[in-house]
């Protein structure tokens, strides 16, 4: 057995460390307090801006998950473009970071950063910084999802499940440039896509289908959504409870027109598809993936096979 500790800040605590508690290789977490203006702090001066990061201390077998490897699982748990807020947690001790105790662990950080950045457009903006100190949090907030297992949690664990099934091959769908674009789509096809854009809502194309089919995004071909999965939200644009494989959606933040949202994108064509608010059918997750039509391409059950789509069938 070879341990090493690492710190890591993703946004509530609760929940960092619940699912940091069900990867194989994680020996012990402790939550707390990192890197604020005070040696000692207390949750009520970390919620009245004493600087701290909420945080797990995690000890680890690196023989049986590397620090590599770790920081890739908890990237699955946070929005790495979004500054000070994860899901609805919004203030500077919800920041994103990873604190080192040893010199080595700061390069193998600062490559994995970087090969994260390669798969977002905006900055990732997760801390790279030594453990300044660490104060442990208050018993209460120990292992609090364990002791309420009905508690608030910004991590949704499903999602992250369907995730690693990669239902969807990447390699098949590639983005066309820019010209190409234009010359292949609409004016308000390629304003949506390209410039986020939103189309009149109740006046697009699939708002009211109720074809059995799926949707693709626009520019790429790759399928984004089921008919099995799209629902009448009454918002005037296409609403769905999910994606056919929610790696083939990128979320980011949203602060435009003086709103709190969040932005969703595809993956291979980094095209603006729409909106996921937290107001869908609850007996379904609870989400509703506002989309405009003009991001979308709908392809109809019977010409799925002939357009290459057949393996996607058994989602309708």
């Amino acid at each position: 057995m070879q341990k090493e500790k690492i710190y890591l800040a993703g946004g509530c605590f609760w929940g960092t460390q619940k699912y940091l508690q069900s990867l194989d290789g994680v020996l012990q977490t402790t939550v707390g307090y990192a890197n604020g203006d005070t040696e000692k702090t207390s949750y009520e001066a970390v919620c009245h801006g004493s600087g701290h990061a909420e945080a797990v201390e995690v000890v680890f077998d690196s023989d049986v998950i590397s620090l590599l490897e770790l920081l890739e699982e908890f990237y699955e748990t946070i929005d790495p473009t979004s500054l000070y807020r994860q899901g609805m947690d919004m203030g500077i001790q919800y920041r994103t970071g990873v604190y080192y105790v040893e010199q080595k662990q700061k390069e193998v950080i600062a490559q994995s950063l970087k090969q994260l950045q390669k798969q977002y457009q905006q900055p990732i903006v997760i801390e790279n910084l030594p453990l300044k100190h660490f104060c442990v949090a208050e018993e209460y907030h120990q292992n609090y999802l364990v002791k309420n297992p009905n508690g608030y949690c910004h991590i949704n664990f499903e999602k992250i499940a369907n995730k690693k099934k990669r239902i969807v091959d990447e390699k098949k769908y590639h983005k066309p440039d820019k010209k190409t674009l234009q010359n292949l789509l609409t004016p308000l096809e390629f304003a949506v896509t390209q410039q986020n854009a939103t189309e009149p809502p109740f006046q697009n194309a699939y708002w009211n289908t109720k074809e059995e089919g799926i949707y693709v995004d626009i520019t790429t071909g790759e399928p984004l959504f089921s008919s099995a999965d799209k629902y009448q939200s009454g918002c005037g644009w296409p609403s769905f409870t999910k994606a056919i494989d929610p790696n083939t959606i990128k979320e980011y933040d949203d602060l435009s027109f003086g709103m709190i949202r969040t932005e969703v994108r595809s993956r291979c064509g980094n095209a603006h598809l729409g909106h996921v608010f937290t107001d869908g059918p609850q007996e379904k997750g609870g989400l509703r993936y506002c989309i405009n039509s003009a991001s979308l391409r709908f392809i109809p059950k019977k010409d799925m096979e002939r357009e290459g789509y057949g393996e996607f069938l058994k989602f309708l």
